[in-house]
């Protein structure tokens, strides 16, 4: 089960684009700029909810990693 309807039962077949996504175009042409961009928006909108997701679940270990990464941050300030 999936908590994301839009992608699926998680497997991989029928996925024809040379990055794993699907594509209605043959192969030997390039994916064009708004393909491109689709497919990153895609992707950075299910980052972010898997982010969300880990948030929810374990908010003790995200809090460390957002404590974590705030002292990096303040490390490397010039």
């Amino acid at each position: 089960m999936t908590s994301n309807p839009r992608t699926g039962d998680g497997s991989t077949d029928g996925l024809t684009g040379p990055s794993g996504g699907r594509s209605d175009r043959p192969p030997d042409q390039p994916e064009t700029e708004a393909e491109r961009r689709k497919r990153r928006a895609v992707f950075l909108r299910e980052l972010a909810e898997a982010r969300e997701l880990r948030e929810r679940v374990q908010p003790r270990r995200t809090k460390e990693r957002r404590m974590r990464e705030a002292m990096r941050m303040r490390t490397f300030r010039i």
